[in-house]
């Protein structure tokens, strides 16, 4: 296995695929497509790859097909591979880059695909064609990586009738750290300080380093100070990110209403009908922007575990939802550099629609980590959903939803209902309206070991920690990252 270099945090599953499909020993060139939401660290992971194999890396920018093509053959140049001219189309230039090797596998990374398509249409239907009986990739040994951040051009290019559907034997999409990762990555120790962040900025890599100028908050202590000379400071890059990560998506054409179903689900609605009455628009109108955003990875369309056919929408990145909710209602006083009184004002709106959502997300990615260790038996789903309770005429959301896997012919098993909490000190009152949830669930579900779980930022009375054990687990947010 080639040695990941020790400037690369983390990513051991993601180095491991890379170096699985740059060293497969097939005779024949192969193709892998590599995605992900910017600020993720995908270009510096394959840079990383291409160094130590001593592959190819093209970085592609905005620019003419003729301009690219000079930029490519240059690159190509430099890896050693003659060229007696340069190559006049992407005919000549994939035929090129898979001569580049016939022996030993050898990598070779396209990045920012999507630049390239945009001027050149037609390169993923020549890279078929290469690829395909009687082309030059029969005869090479180059594995090729096509990466991107435009989500719906990459998503695109395997999808459907696409020209290299079925062609690739790699797909590898690169996600945000996981919130322990990230917390180790912040160098956060503390456990509210960690969720915290991750509120903020989540586990995108990027904003660790230049876009805080290495900024980092020294404790629990500093976190309001910190988020004032760097997230609400206008001469920070992080002060528009949120912005930027609209504007580069090329299928949003209206900003304004794409703004407007962000703020939407990120203010609680996150029901089709609950956006589009926030918004002001008929459900049917807001179908297409849903689609774009979920396509860009920006939200995600989550089941509610109860009601099947129900769905509910979440924001994905965190600083998109910190804009919505803290910067965007504040944003002449935050350009003004009234940081300190902006944020004095949203620091209720910060903990209560920020941080609170938040936590119950990571404490469901906790359930789903913790498996049959915590719950005894092996965990199919974790989700959200709403429980009716019409002999009280009113609702019950549950925020974790443990379910074992389905089983033929069975009622699916409960294994556990949560609520979160990350201001408040939970109480037996929160017990009691899970156990009438629990209940009421009885009828369509196998409740017999279903436990009830509390999770809490905030702690636990003393008569709830006394009532712990068997069929009641406590869970605070040090549990979360032990």
């Amino acid at each position: 296995m080639t040695v990941k270099p020790e400037h690369v945090f983390d990513r051991e599953r993601e180095w491991a695929g890379l170096d699985a499909f740059a060293r497969n020993a097939y005779p024949g060139a192969m193709l892998g497509v590599v995605s992900g939401r910017r600020r993720q660290g995908k270009s510096f992971l394959l840079e990383a790859l291409a160094s130590a194999t001593g592959g190819l890396y093209f970085p592609a920018v905005e620019a003419t097909e003729a301009v690219s093509l000079r930029a490519f053959t240059a690159a190509l140049v430099r890896q050693g591979v003659s060229v007696s001219r340069p190559a006049q189309s992407w005919d000549d230039a994939i035929a090129l880059l898979f001569s580049a090797a016939t022996g030993q596998p050898r990598v070779a990374v396209i990045d920012e695909f999507p630049f390239l398509v945009k001027s050149s249409p037609s390169l993923p239907s020549i890279i078929q064609r290469e690829l395909g009986p009687g082309g030059s990739g029969q005869r090479s040994s180059v594995r090729l990586l096509l990466c991107g951040s435009a989500m719906s051009v990459m998503g695109d290019l395997l999808a459907g009738q696409a020209p290299l559907r079925g062609r690739a034997s790699l797909e590898l999409l690169v996600r945000p750290f996981g919130y322990r990762d990230a917390a180790r990555f912040w160098g956060a120790a503390d456990p509210e300080l960690a969720v915290l962040l991750h509120s903020v900025v989540g586990g995108t890599p990027a904003y660790r380093r230049e876009f805080v100028a290495f900024d980092t908050p020294d404790g629990r202590g500093d976190f309001d100070s910190w988020l004032q000379r760097t997230v609400l400071n206008p001469q920070s890059p992080l002060f528009r990110e949120a912005r930027y990560l609209l504007a580069e998506e090329t299928e949003i054409r209206d900003p304004a209403l794409y703004h407007s179903v962000l703020a939407a689900i990120a203010d609680g609605n996150r029901t089709n009908g609950a956006i589009a009455g926030f918004v002001g628009r008929k459900s049917a109108d807001i179908t297409h922007p849903l689609s774009v955003l979920e396509d860009a990875a920006l939200i995600t369309k989550e089941a509610d575990v109860f009601r099947r056919g129900r769905w509910l929408y979440r924001v994905t990145e965190p600083l998109i939802t910190f804009y919505e909710v803290v910067m965007r209602p504040e944003w002449y006083r935050l350009e003004s550099g009234h940081a300190e009184a902006a944020w004095r004002d949203q620091q209720a709106d910060f903990l209560s629609r920020v941080v609170g959502p938040h936590f119950e997300s990571l404490c469901r990615s906790f359930a789903m980590q913790a498996g049959a260790g915590l719950f005894g038996a092996p965990v199919g789903e974790v989700g959200a959903g709403i429980v009716n309770d019409p002999a009280n005429r009113t609702q019950i959301e549950v925020d974790v939803a443990v379910l074992a896997p389905p089983e033929p012919g069975r009622p699916r098993r409960l294994l556990s209902l949560g609520e979160v909490k990350w201001g408040q000190v939970m109480t037996p009152q929160h017990t009691a309206r899970l156990a009438r949830a629990r209940a009421l669930l009885a009828a369509s579900f196998d409740v017999s070991d279903c436990t009830l779980t509390c999770y809490s930022g905030a702690g636990f009375s003393a008569d709830l920690r006394a009532a712990a054990g068997p069929g009641l687990i406590l869970v605070s947010s040090g549990d979360l990252y032990a």
